[in-house]
């Protein structure tokens, strides 16, 4: 199977240009580079022109027709603050540069029997998605839907075999424009070894690094759980920049190689929500600011679909034996007042989530929460402990009595890497893994002071890392083990659980 993919076109002026961008692209991947323009979050979190140009540079520019599209869009979302995609300007600067996408393939929403593709075309001609299995080589053919240009689409790949690697190539005008690849999931039942990798806080920072791509690619995870603060950045209800800083993400080449490998599903936190620290509807901004925010959110990722009507972001999906259950900590609270009961996730997504675990017939569960689960960091600052101690414990409860077993907590949002024990009265503990360090920013001390229930800590400030559960259900008893990954592949953190430690004590 092809880890990584590439980019071609019919222009021979755009094949030159662009071949020399891949080759660099590719150099980047083999060799563990340092930045050539360092930006700090505190310029990222500005966003000026200037600053986001040299985000797009930080690791070598990509090929040119890509970064003067980047360039012209975001001057025409600059200047309008109802532009979308689908601004003439912007679909007839996609055409000048030789674009038929303005951005994907992003893979997602990976079943049994295929996977979702989600492309933007630049163009009304016809797109189609070749696939062909990596062992007999037998291929298919789907076909795009028709959509105005600038307006996202989802090709549903399915009819594929469970548990089997596939390449695949984006075709125009009976052409390869994007190729990359994907294993579709094993059956529910079926014995064997899983990786789900997952990380927070990427930040504009992180977006560009191909280091990290390449070791996440190595380690040939099924799916990359992103749980916010990821590319859009402190935008308020500015939706023009934050789809302005949507497409400084797709025409990363980085970013390119991972979405297009990897499936990606991903959830917000406050930074790709509105600004830091916020949630709800806040006081200078309003409800149709939060809808609007949710709508630009889905547009540019590929979670698999909610038909319920909910509104917020959050989901659910299993792969092989992992229910992956990613919450909305942001915009779904039902009360503004810190420490009342639905001022988190607000009652709506609560009952869901209560059902969604019940319901779940996975031996293991990985839910997301944008902050953390547990109060150890900053004195609980805008988490859990702070905002509804009261649903935490209900989950907490709901999950002990009625013996969920193989809950794992993930977590964002407090800069670094650190791993925890929740103690219940039980006897039991939850275990929760945060990585928010793929971008390498500063932080919170990564060890807590006088806290036994930490199993390990590392600062933020560049150190980039994500974090690894590998679940192997070929023995007796079902296993996970958690591993954090730096940026040059070393193994920092190995902690193995036997399915009866993730058991309630009941």
């Amino acid at each position: 199977m092809k880890s990584i993919h590439t980019f071609s076109f019919g222009r021979r002026p755009f094949i030159a240009a662009l071949g020399a961008g891949i080759a660099t692209g590719f150099r980047a991947l083999a060799d563990a580079a340092a930045p050539l323009f360092k930006v700090s979050l505190k310029e990222a979190h500005k966003g000026t022109l200037e600053i986001d140009t040299r985000l797009l540079d930080s690791y070598g520019a990509p090929p040119e027709p890509f970064r003067q599209f980047y360039l012209d869009a975001r001057a025409i979302f600059a200047a309008n603050p109802k532009a979308d995609f689908t601004d003439a300007a912007i679909v007839k600067a996609a055409a000048t540069h030789g674009l038929p996408v303005m951005g994907g393939p992003m893979l997602g929403n990976v079943t049994t029997e295929g996977a979702t593709v989600w492309l933007r075309p630049a163009t009304t001609t016809a797109l189609t998605i070749q696939t062909k299995h990596t062992t007999t080589k037998a291929e298919q053919t789907f076909r795009a839907p028709a959509v105005e240009p600038g307006r996202e689409t989802r090709i549903e790949l399915r009819g594929l075999k469970a548990d089997t690697a596939y390449e695949y190539a984006v075709m125009a005008n009976n052409e390869p424009i994007a190729t990359g690849g994907f294993t579709t999931a094993p059956p529910p039942a079926d014995k064997g070894e899983l990786r789900i990798a997952f990380g927070s806080c990427m930040h504009k920072v992180g977006v560009h690094n191909p280091n990290t791509v390449r070791e996440i690619l190595k380690r040939k995870p099924r799916a990359m759980l992103l749980l916010g603060d990821i590319a859009a950045d402190d935008r308020e209800g500015q939706i023009n920049m934050h789809r302005a800083d949507y497409q400084l993400r797709d025409v990363s080449t980085a970013w390119k190689q991972l979405a297009s490998n990897v499936p990606v599903y991903a959830a917000w936190d406050d930074h790709d929500y509105f600004n830091n620290d916020l949630s709800g509807v806040p006081k200078r901004l309003t409800a149709a600011d939060r809808d609007g925010v949710r709508g630009v959110w889905h547009q540019n990722w590929n979670n698999p679909p909610a038909n319920d009507g909910r509104e917020g972001i959050y989901f659910n999906t299993r792969t092989g034996p992992v229910e992956i259950i990613m919450l909305d900590t942001r915009s779904c609270r039902d009360n503004a007042r810190q420490g009342e009961r639905g001022s988190y996730l607000g009652e709506r997504q609560m009952a869901w989530l209560t059902k969604t675990l019940r319901d779940s017939t996975a031996p293991f569960k990985v839910i997301s929460s944008g902050t953390m689960w547990s109060d150890y960091v900053t004195k609980a600052k805008d988490s859990w402990g702070t905002w509804d101690p009261q649903a935490r414990e209900e989950i907490f409860r709901l999950i002990e009595q009625e013996n969920i077993g193989g809950v794992l907590l993930i977590s964002g949002d407090r800069h670094g890497a650190r791993g925890f024990k929740i103690p219940r009265p039980s006897g039991f503990d939850f275990l929760e893994f945060e990585a928010a360090s793929l971008g390498g920013v500063p932080g919170p001390k990564g060890l807590v002071a006088n806290c036994p229930e930490q199993l390990f800590g590392y600062d933020g400030l560049d150190f980039i890392a994500f974090g690894e559960l590998t679940f192997d259900t070929r023995g007796a008893e079902p296993r996970v083990t958690f591993r954090l990954i730096d940026q040059t592949g070393a193994v920092l953190e190995e902690h193995a659980f036997g399915y009866d430690q993730l058991k309630p004590r009941t």
